[in-house]
């Protein structure tokens, strides 16, 4: 297999007014992509790239150019990845690692307190036992899906889902608006935990495979594709299924989305709601929660 392991570490340029301004508080995050059924290659440059021009961030990555569920990232094995990062990306699709020691490895250093945002595939990793069987929390089977906060174990065909926000008010939605993306799929939700709170849901038209004589062709299918979770009481968590195509991975209102879900899981959204309204009144550009 190959294997390939890159950390691209370095200052960011301070290309907007809003990261001008927020230097000081520049954050570091750790980007990881591999694994089966996408172009990571080209979408972890597309989340780098989108998420160091709208905030002060540096987005170091560790990526895999295998194509399996069980892609060999450098992570695996060592609790310590995360150390020195403020927040980490799980877009890495590896289904097929279910050994529970690699698992609690994956995932200390959200135990610890390190705040989460997990894109599309990420929500069908780290599988220990029948993925559409309701998890527990503190059970082997519910890991994964407790820090998650949500449990999904498939999708329908590839079909433009309608975004709908679904708490207009909230920090991390706040002044976006609804959007339809281009084909993506739209995962099941097989459980929403307690922790959890749904942000946007995506509804999708698909055809149906034997309609009745006399029946629509098609079906709607409606599914949560956005939340947030706090993770065993203290660490947070964003999550969006959403981000199957390279087309909405670059699209400027998912980086817009995305890149507000990181300011939120690190306690930052306020300070830069603030700093970036101050920042349009001189320059006139818009503030960040605009589209």
């Amino acid at each position: 297999m190959k294997f390939v392991t890159s950390l691209l570490i370095g200052a960011a340029l301070l290309s907007t007014p809003l990261q001008a301004e927020n230097a000081s508080k520049q954050l570091r995050i750790l980007l990881i992509t591999g694994g089966c059924c996408h172009d990571y290659a080209t979408q972890k440059d597309l989340l780098k790239a989108g998420i160091e021009k709208r905030i002060s961030a540096v987005v170091d990555q560790v990526h895999t150019d295998d194509k399996s569920t069980k892609p060999p990232l450098a992570i695996y094995g060592n609790p310590d990845y995360a150390k020195g990062y403020d927040l980490v990306i799980h877009d890495e699709c590896a289904a097929g690692i279910s050994d529970e020691a690699v698992i609690q490895g994956v995932l200390a250093p959200h135990k610890q307190g390190i705040p989460g945002v997990n894109l599309h595939c990420a929500m069908h990793c780290y599988r220990i036992g029948a993925a559409g069987e309701p998890a527990e929390i503190n059970t082997p089977h519910g890991y994964w899906f407790e820090y998650l906060g949500l449990q999904s174990s498939g999708h329908g065909p590839q079909e433009p889902i309608s975004i709908s926000f679904l708490e207009k008010a909230n920090p991390i939605t706040q002044g976006l608006s609804d959007w339809t993306t281009v084909k993506e799929e739209l995962y099941n939700n097989i459980k929403m935990f307690d922790s959890a709170k749904p942000l946007a849901r995506g509804t999708q038209m698909v055809k149906k495979k034997n309609p009745k004589d006399g029946e629509p062709a098609e079906e709607e299918k409606q599914a949560i594709v956005a939340w947030t979770n706090t993770y065993q009481g203290k660490t947070r968590v964003f999550s969006t299924t959403i981000g199957h195509n390279n087309d909405t991975v670059g699209d400027d209102r998912y980086l817009d989305f995305v890149t507000r879900g990181i300011l939120w899981a690190t306690g930052r959204i306020d300070a830069a709601d603030a700093n970036s309204k101050k920042s349009a009144q001189v320059s006139g550009t818009q503030p960040l929660r605009q589209n």
